[in-house]
């Protein structure tokens, strides 16, 4: 998964919220965007940074309504319970009032939050693979209680948690997006776009509710659901979820890809080095290929 672009309206508080709170940082800004990130590791190990968000400044633009196509949330993948941990405490010490609940899902813990333009916010680690349970092809995942609490006081020392809730300087932590999650109208159209002709593989199916698909055996690159949404339409361009970026192994993916997308009658838009292509809601969809 690539960064995720988000047009906001208030800069300011958005942007505060990312930083003061689950602790991106910035690592460029230029007309009316800023690029926030995290440090990571490429696959040989080399210390990188990483873009989690771009965020776009769009003030005339109105707020999605709840019931519309859109983001239902923006998960941000911690490498270690500590990570997570030192994130949690700081997002809750300072936007205690957007915290919106915590879940056990088996295959990973998660806490979320809503951004202060109701974006929705999750933050988590994953099990081990091994830890995984796999039946006929679908993963087993569920949403049990986590009390947050106990889980910083478990993975941090006292002295660490006053550190993150106080903390005015970068938090120093590792992550990357792990999977974007979507509010749709229909998800046996979603299966049909994303599966079918897109090319992941589907992962869970929570009835006509819920979809989750991925590449490589994760448990979720990206997820859609109708919980709010069911029958919403294409969306018109609002605040909130820009352009979600998919990161491809190479040019040889990012052709297979078009011609799948072709194959079903799907338009895309190929600059000569990324695929453009929407989705029945108009969600945006890069397709980069790997540096």
């Amino acid at each position: 998964m690539g960064a995720v672009r988000l047009r906001v309206k208030d800069m300011n508080a958005v942007y505060d919220f990312y930083t003061k709170g689950v602790g991106l940082y910035e690592i460029n800004s230029s007309n009316g965007e800023v690029m926030l990130g995290l440090a990571d590791h490429d696959e040989q190990g080399n210390p990188v940074e990483r873009v989690i968000l771009i965020l776009e400044h769009d003030p005339e633009l109105r707020h999605p309504s709840r019931t519309d196509a859109g983001l239902f949330h923006t998960a941000v993948l911690f490498p270690t319970k500590v990570d997570l941990s030192k994130s949690l405490v700081s997002t809750l010490n300072k936007y205690q009032e957007l915290y919106t609940g915590a879940g056990e899902h088996l295959v990973s813990q998660a806490f979320y939050f809503a951004d202060p333009e109701g974006n929705g916010v999750e933050l988590y680690w994953d099990r081990p693979r091994e830890e995984w349970t796999w039946s006929n092809g679908e993963v087993r995942m569920d949403t049990l209680y986590i009390d947050p609490i106990q889980f910083i006081r478990e993975n941090l020392t006292e002295e660490e948690i006053v550190k993150a809730a106080t903390s005015t300087d970068p938090l120093g932590l590792t992550g990357t997006i792990g999977h974007v999650h979507l509010q749709v109208g229909d998800t046996a159209v979603a299966q049909n776009f994303y599966v079918k002709a897109l090319g992941f593989d589907r992962t869970l199916g929570m009835g006509n509710q819920a979809l989750f698909v991925s590449a490589g055996g994760y448990h979720h690159h990206m997820a859609m659901n109708i919980w709010n949404s069911r029958g919403a339409g294409p969306r018109d361009k609002t605040l909130g979820l820009g352009i979600v970026n998919l990161q491809l192994p190479g040019q040889e993916s990012i052709a297979q890809a078009a011609d799948r997308l072709k194959f079903h009658g799907i338009k895309s838009e190929f600059d000569g080095n990324a695929l453009r292509v929407n989705d029945p809601w108009n969600n945006t969809l890069i397709l980069n290929p790997t540096a």
